[in-house]
């Protein structure tokens, strides 16, 4: 499938973002920098970047949780729901930071981003710049009625779907939201946005891994991305029950047989460590201790902000 990316070249290295699956790879060859258009099977097959051997001053991507709101109650949510969220002139003026900051990718996620109503414009501001792209996180709720306000504004939308089954999905994320979600996704592939399913891998609904490959390939989505749980927010009371080492996560999703053509990802704790998120008061955290916590916050009030060298360790 041929859609967009992000690249940049950094110390003579060009990294390629993928927004759908949120890696980061070394492209072989010279590519201009900024919003390409490239082979995603090609992309695929190159070389993950080791960021942390790159000269950076900005993070490669990021997730802006730019509302706290959400209409479902997952025990396994990593939000901050204590915090402030910004107003619509406040989120306007985020944007314009990010789109300058040099970031490559940018993940609109929540709480329950298809909630704001300026969603589509707040990405569309972001991706005017030319040199980002942009992804959505969303439960899938609401998805079925506003995906096609997504066409043009996102470059890829990732579906939270914790279960193969309508019984175990709904088991952690509540009543009905699994037909919600199946609605929304089959929607969104409908007006051709490249999807991306993504589970949260635990101890009770590892058994489905392979069941949700097989339904992913039936629905037409370009792949699944299986995500560590993080014991921050909500998930710290699961931690010690559900919570996998991410040797055991990778063994469980090496024994998976993927269907031809499709995307798989494990997002490891490791791999998560240093992630940077903006939260929806403005300040923009990381993930530390191997993605086990959150220590460091910078108030954004600028591009420069963003930046790695700025971002101070809290007490």
């Amino acid at each position: 499938m041929i859609r967009c990316f992000a690249t940049a070249t950094f110390g003579g290295t060009t990294v390629v973002h993928d927004p759908a699956v949120g890696t980061n790879h070394l492209a072989p060859q010279s590519i201009p920098a900024g919003r390409v258009f490239l082979d995603d099977r090609q992309v695929a097959s190159w070389i993950e970047a080791e960021l942390a051997k790159l000269p950076l001053t900005a993070p490669v991507s990021m997730c802006w949780s730019p509302i706290v709101r959400c209409n479902l109650a997952c025990p396994q949510c990593l939000d901050d729901k204590s915090v402030r969220e910004s107003t619509a002139d406040e989120r306007r003026a985020l944007v314009e930071h990010i789109a300058n900051s040099g970031v490559l990718g940018v993940d609109i996620s929540g709480g329950e981003p298809l909630l704001l109503r300026d969603l589509p414009d707040l990405a569309r501001a972001i991706r005017s710049h030319n040199t980002a792209v942009v992804s959505c996180t969303t439960n899938g709720w609401h998805l079925a009625r506003r995906a096609a306000d997504l066409v043009g504004a996102v470059d890829a939308v990732r579906v939270s779907l914790d279960g193969a089954t309508e019984a175990t999905h709904d088991h952690w994320r509540g009543a009905d939201s699994y037909r919600r979600a199946m609605a929304g996704i089959r929607a969104a592939v409908d007006e051709g946005l490249p999807v991306q399913l993504q589970m949260v891998l635990m101890q009770a609904n590892q058994h489905e891994a392979q069941a949700l490959l097989e339904r992913a390939a039936q629905l037409g989505v370009g792949g699944v991305t299986f995500l560590q749980m993080l014991p921050i927010g909500d998930g710290v009371a699961l931690a010690d029950e559900q919570m996998l080492t991410d040797d055991q996560a990778r063994t469980a999703i090496d024994a998976l047989t993927v269907p031809d053509g499709l995307r798989v990802r494990l997002r490891t704790r490791g791999s998560a460590d240093g992630f940077t998120v903006l939260r929806a008061d403005g300040y923009a955290w990381r993930n530390t201790g191997g993605a086990t916590r959150i220590s460091a916050f910078n108030p954004v009030t600028g591009p420069q902000d963003l930046h790695l060298p700025t971002v101070r360790s809290s007490s």
